[in-house]
């Protein structure tokens, strides 16, 4: 049984749910929907736009002080913020507007450090569209709706299944040619890849165990934030390639305690990075 709510993730809970139930009426009605384009493969729809305005207004209706970084209006409030919230109000636009029911809402908070660093301490991944929400707080453990998380304990890479996204047509040529590395490396040696087009669910399907790892390049601090702290609490590994904080460059791998190393190394070989 999932723990009592604390206020934090009540605030952000609540905020996604009511968020999702405008983004479900749009999603049932998707061929009406009104879409600007930002750029081929990123697409913008109202829908997007008007989830991120509700999700502000209740955010910062409960916790006025906090700051926030979201995706389609970027960085707003104090610069000497102590709590912020990280948010995307809809990952996998591109899925929700032909019609694939596999697109979430993802909500992070971080904290403050004395050190001026910062570290996630809560994060949301609701899917409206199957009703599962996950969710985790910094040392209470990771759930989706009241059921805890746990990651796969598979240990053999050719037994594992692993996520990722694709570059876009408009990605540079040697991110491509990484990404093409990176599949050439691994493919021989797992199960299998699949590319399903949210990076915030991906991270929370690893929680779950439904994939091993997970691992993708130059992510937004709104596609990841959330994600991280649920693979956390449901005991998986998350760094960048090199072990660092994958929110500073947004490359990214998730994993178990397993494979996380090994999908790591693959990852390296496809960037051109030296073993360590």
């Amino acid at each position: 049984m999932a723990p009592n709510l604390s206020a934090h993730m009540t605030v952000m809970q609540n905020a996604a749910q009511r968020a999702a139930k405008r983004l479900l009426r749009d999603f049932n009605e998707v061929e009406q929907l009104q879409v600007s384009v930002k750029g081929p493969g990123d697409f913008v729809s109202q829908a997007d736009l008007r989830a991120e305005a509700s999700i502000r207004e209740d955010l910062n209706k409960a916790r006025p002080g906090y700051g926030f970084l979201m995706e389609e209006s970027g960085e707003s409030g104090s610069d000497s913020w102590a709590w912020r919230w990280v948010v995307d109000p809809l990952d996998g636009t591109s899925n929700f507007l032909h019609g694939i029911p596999h697109w979430s809402i993802s909500i992070g908070l971080e904290k403050r450090l004395p050190d001026g660093g910062s570290e996630v301490v809560a994060g949301v991944v609701y899917a409206p569209a199957s009703d599962e929400m996950y969710w985790a707080e910094k040392g209470t453990g990771a759930f989706v709706n009241d059921r805890r998380l746990r990651v796969s304990a598979r240990r053999d890479m050719q037994q594992a299944m692993f996520a990722t996204g694709i570059p876009f047509a408009v990605s540079p040529p040697s991110m491509q040619r990484t990404f093409l590395r990176t599949l050439n490396v691994l493919m021989p040696q797992v199960a299998g890849v699949r590319r399903f087009g949210s990076a915030a669910l991906d991270l929370a399907w690893v929680a779950a165990g439904r994939y091993d790892g997970f691992w993708e390049l130059q992510l937004k601090p709104w596609d990841i934030c959330a994600g991280l702290v649920i693979v956390r609490e449901a005991g998986g590994t998350v760094t960048d390639p090199r072990g660092g904080d994958p929110r500073e460059r947004g490359d990214i791998v998730a994993g178990n305690a397993h494979l996380h190393a090994p999908l790591c190394a693959a990852v390296r070989e496809g960037m051109g990075i030296a073993a360590t």
